[in-house]
């Protein structure tokens, strides 16, 4: 079912970012919605395993970080290592947002978001943040969509 579900279904992506207790992550995602205009609410779909999990729990923030076309290679690089076991921002360029929150600087365009809900769905947790500042920081650029073949050959 997922080879089906993952050409059927398309997404962009994303590195969803977070801080707290002086440490910082961003984990590779593809399974982020609008949910609402008014107010403007994103929905993050994340497992508990992951590390950025807990850092969103933990602060209440998370931020969205729009990856365009040609950074399939940073998609990979954060969705390939652990947060646990490495400081993935070590060697990015990034700005913290109002927040805190880590944005790439070279991402195509970011959204922060306060978390105002949390759901468990089966093996992943539904974060709603409500989008509480943002920018298009590369206008110009293509956004990357995640199609399972590109990803995992």
């Amino acid at each position: 079912m997922q080879g089906i579900i993952s050409k059927a279904i398309t997404h962009g992506v994303y590195i969803v970012t977070a801080q707290a207790n002086g440490k910082k992550n961003g984990m590779t995602a593809a399974w982020i919605s609008q949910v609402s205009f008014k107010p403007p609410l994103i929905m993050a779909a994340i497992a508990p395993a992951r590390f950025t999990h807990g850092l969103i729990k933990a602060s209440g923030y998370f931020a969205l970080n729009t990856l365009s076309e040609d950074q399939i290679e940073l998609a990979k690089y954060f969705g390939t290592h652990s947060g646990k076991q490495v400081d993935k921002m070590a060697n990015i360029a990034y700005f913290e947002s109002g927040k805190g929150c880590p944005i790439l600087k070279e991402a195509m365009a970011y959204l922060e978001c306060k978390l105002v809900n949390a759901f468990e769905a089966g093996d992943h947790t539904l974060f709603i943040g409500q989008v509480i500042e943002g920018e298009v920081l590369r206008p110009e650029k293509r956004p990357l969509l995640f199609i399972w073949d590109k990803f995992f050959k």
